[in-house]
C-alpha cells in the first residue's frame, strides 16, 4: 500500500512537473524558423485548430499542447483575425495570440509619386500584386467619393492623392481608392480648402490647375512662379497653352506615342489648352501638396512665358518677343511658345 501511494505521489509529481513546464512555455519567447522572418497567412473562417497547426509548422510557437494552452488561458478563441503576419522577434504564446486578436496584420508598402495619372497608378497596383490595373480603373471611377467636394467630377482623377500607402496582402482597389481619397481630404481639408474658399476658387479649378503645375515643374522654387503664368494667361483671357494637357488628351485618347509633334497640338480634345480656352475639363494627374499650395499662392509676378533650359529649371519672360530670344537660346527655336 505504501509503495503505492508512493508511486502515485512520484505520478502526481512528475504530471505536476511537466504541467509546470508547459505552462511556463506559455509565456517564454520562443522563435523555431531560421530565417530573418516568417510570413504566416490566416485564412478567413480558421478555428483555432487550424491557425495553431501553422504556427507551430512555421515555428512561430513550440507545440500545439502549449498553443492550446495558452489560448485556453486567453478566453480570445473566438477573437483571432484573418490576415497575413509576419514575425521578425521570438515571441511567447500569449504575445502572439495578442498580435492576433488585435489584427496586427503585415501591410505591404505601395507608392505612388507626384504627377501620376490614374492609368500610371492603375499599372503599379497590378505590378505590385494587390489586382488588376482594370479593377483600379474601376474603383477610380467612383466619383461619390467626392461629390462633396466636387460634384462635377467624372472620375477621381487629381483627387488620389500621391503617398505611401500600407496595405494588408488581399486589400480591394476600392479600399485604396478610398483611403487615397481620404488621404487627399486630410491635406486638403484644412488651410488649403480656406484658402479656396477665401479666393472663390472651385476645389475642382484649384486641383486641375494644381496638376498642371505639377506636370510641368519637379522644381519647388518654380512651381508659384509656373501657376502664377497660368493665372495670369487666364485672367487676361489668353490661351493656357500647356503641352501636359495635350499629352493628357493623346494619352486618354490611346494615341500618344512619347513624342508631341505640331500636328498633336491640333488634336481635338476639351483638354487641348491650344485649341480650347482656360482650364482643361478637370485635373489631368495627381498634384502633391506643394502643388496645390502654389495653385493658392501664386507668386508676385507678370510672367506670360516660360521655357526649359534643359536642365530641369526653366526661364520666365513676360512679353513674347522675350519668350522666342529664351526659346532660341535654349531650345533652338524649337519649343512650343508657353
Amino acid at each position: 500500500m505504501r509503495r503505492l501511494v508512493f508511486v502515485v505521489v512520484i505520478l502526481l509529481a512528475a504530471l505536476a512537473a511537466a504541467a509546470g513546464v508547459v505552462y511556463s512555455r506559455v509565456d517564454a519567447p520562443f522563435r523555431g524558423y531560421s530565417g530573418q522572418e516568417q510570413f504566416i497567412e490566416i485564412p478567413p473562417g480558421a478555428g483555432p485548430a487550424v491557425i495553431g497547426h501553422r504556427l507551430v509548422d512555421a515555428g512561430i510557437v513550440r507545440d500545439r499542447l502549449t498553443w492550446r494552452i495558452a489560448l485556453f488561458r486567453s478566453g480570445s478563441a473566438r477573437d483571432l483575425k484573418a490576415g497575413e503576419y509576419r514575425f521578425d522577434v521570438p515571441l511567447s504564446p500569449r504575445q502572439v495570440i495578442a498580435r492576433l486578436v488585435k489584427g496586427d496584420v503585415y501591410l505591404r508598402p505601395i507608392t505612388f509619386r507626384e504627377g501620376l495619372t490614374i492609368a500610371e497608378m492603375a499599372q503599379i497596383f497590378q505590378g505590385r500584386g494587390f489586382g488588376s490595373a482594370a479593377d483600379f480603373i474601376q474603383a477610380a471611377s467612383d466619383v461619390s467619393l467626392v461629390k462633396a467636394i466636387d460634384p462635377d467630377a467624372r472620375d477621381l482623377e487629381g483627387y488620389l492623392f500621391p503617398d505611401t500607402y500600407g496595405l494588408p496582402r488581399y486589400a480591394s482597389a476600392a479600399q485604396l481608392v478610398s483611403q487615397m481619397v481620404g488621404r487627399f481630404n486630410q491635406v486638403f481639408g484644412g488651410d488649403l480648402k480656406a484658402a479656396a474658399s477665401a479666393q472663390n476658387m472651385k476645389v475642382r479649378d484649384v486641383v486641375t490647375l494644381a496638376s498642371i503645375v505639377e506636370k510641368e515643374t519637379g522644381r519647388a522654387e518654380e512651381r508659384s512662379t509656373v501657376a502664377a503664368v497660368y493665372l495670369n494667361r487666364l485672367r487676361i483671357g489668353m490661351g493656357l497653352q500647356c503641352d501636359p494637357t495635350v499629352i493628357y488628351a493623346l494619352q486618354k485618347a490611346g494615341r500618344y506615342t512619347g513624342n508631341l509633334t505640331r500636328e498633336n497640338l491640333q488634336f481635338d480634345s476639351p483638354y487641348n489648352t491650344y485649341r480650347y480656352a482656360g482650364l482643361p475639363p478637370g485635373p489631368i494627374a495627381a498634384p502633391g501638396r506643394a502643388s496645390l499650395e502654389a495653385a493658392l499662392n501664386p507668386a508676385p509676378v507678370d510672367y506670360l512665358y516660360f521655357v526649359s533650359r534643359n536642365d530641369g529649371t526653366h526661364v520666365f519672360s513676360k512679353t513674347y518677343d522675350e519668350q522666342r530670344k529664351n526659346v532660341e537660346t535654349f531650345q533652338g527655336g524649337r519649343a512650343s511658345h508657353r
